[in-house]
């Protein structure tokens, strides 16, 4: 498996975080809506936790994706570009030693 394949279900987790955490704000500024903070709350906790932990898990992974993984709503999709970098830089590396 690559590191793009592997990434797939912490790019999913990273977007629900984000969205999840604007209609939960939405939510609370507008009608706040019970059933839709029962629903968004814990859908944004959960995605949440899988970011951190699916970053931290990654061998591979840079101690400056790991730390913006910890920021909550947009800290996930930080940590998916500083790993698509890391690993893009790598992939230059790799090919200019195969050279």
């Amino acid at each position: 498996m690559t590191m793009h394949q592997s990434l797939r279900h912490l790019r999913v987790a990273a977007h629900t975080e984000l969205v999840s955490l604007i209609l939960m704000l939405a939510n609370l500024f507008t009608l706040h809506l019970e059933p839709a903070s029962s629903l968004l709350g814990p859908t944004h906790g959960c995605a949440y936790l899988f970011v951190v932990i699916a970053t931290w898990r990654l061998r591979q992974a840079p101690t400056a994706a790991r730390t913006m993984a910890v920021i909550p709503g947009i800290g996930g999709l930080l940590a998916v570009r500083q790993l698509d970098r890391a690993h893009a830089s790598r992939t230059t590396s790799q090919e200019a030693v195969s050279a």
